[in-house]
């Protein structure tokens, strides 16, 4: 796989040596509607904290009763009023905008793409990830399978912004390291996720702070966090982990922020005192 980068200037931007981020964490209902009421709310707090690019959760706009639920409010790219919702959101606050991730139309009948949107802040979509890796788990009574609604996307997505290069992924790819060395050398890794309480309790920690590790960079893990109306019981822990892997900021559950400043200084400290993406060999 290549990753596909995105520059919508068609130029490399200007270098910026800090970045001030916030992760929304939600306990999503099947209403789209309250939904994203919830989430403008949320945003407006980020931004009045100061932050310049915030990121929502993985099906930030609906977590269904079933998961036909989705099926049935899927949008085509570049219309609908989840779509609407984030672009009129970035160009309100003048911030980038990664809108986790929501239902987009695909070809194959009663299945949608999971795909995460992120927008720049006047507004303009400069990015699109579709899932890559769809989610199968089995244990006991408890069981998912994503690819009965979801097709799988193909390609590894990073995209530019003023402090460095973004990667996007979703989820269950977290468990995949060889997609995030696929989209070479990034500054932030942005993870929306539903993790369900069983795995994340596991693994979500584990996995986050060494993505970050192995990756050098930092990376912003955007989560839903609780109870929900289906009965599905999502982990939470949205966190901000740094190059080393210290977690500069978490919240465990419920709706709320994570927030913190990147730094450029902080990533080069770390790749000159072990500058393991040199030594590299495969």
């Amino acid at each position: 796989m290549s990753p596909r980068s995105v520059d919508p200037s068609g130029a490399l931007p200007r270098v910026q040596p800090t970045l001030r981020v916030a992760a929304v964490q939600m306990v999503s209902t099947p209403r789209v509607e309250e939904n994203l009421h919830t989430a403008a709310a949320l945003i407006a707090e980020a931004v009045a904290r100061g932050a310049e690019l915030v990121a929502l959760p993985e099906y930030f706009a609906i977590m269904g009763i079933t998961d036909d639920d989705k099926v049935r409010v899927r949008e085509v790219e570049g219309r609908g009023p989840i779509q609407d919702f984030l672009s009129a959101s970035a160009r309100e606050h003048r911030v980038w905008l990664i809108g986790g991730s929501l239902p987009l139309w695909t070809a194959t009948r009663g299945k949608v793409f999971n795909s995460c949107l992120a927008f720049d802040p006047q507004g303009q979509q400069v990015a699109r990830y579709d899932k890559i890796h769809l989610f199968g788990f089995r244990q006991g009574e408890e069981s998912y399978d994503e690819s009965l609604t979801i097709e799988a996307g193909r390609q590894p997505v990073a995209f530019d912004v003023p402090f460095g290069r973004v990667g996007l992924s979703i989820c269950y790819d977290l468990r995949f390291p060889e997609l995030y060395r696929a989209l070479a050398v990034t500054d932030l890794q942005v993870i929306p996720a539903a993790f369900t309480e069983t795995t994340g309790r596991a693994h979500w920690e584990i996995l986050l702070r060494a993505r970050a590790i192995e990756n050098q960079c930092y990376v912003l893990a955007v989560a839903q966090g609780g109870r929900h109306e289906n009965g599905r019981e999502t982990h939470g822990n949205s966190m901000l982990v740094d190059p080393w892997g210290t977690v500069i900021d978490r919240r465990p559950r419920g709706p709320g922020l994570v927030f913190g400043k990147l730094s450029r200084a902080r990533i080069a400290e770390v790749r000159a005192s072990l500058p393991a993406l040199r030594h590299r060999v495969l």
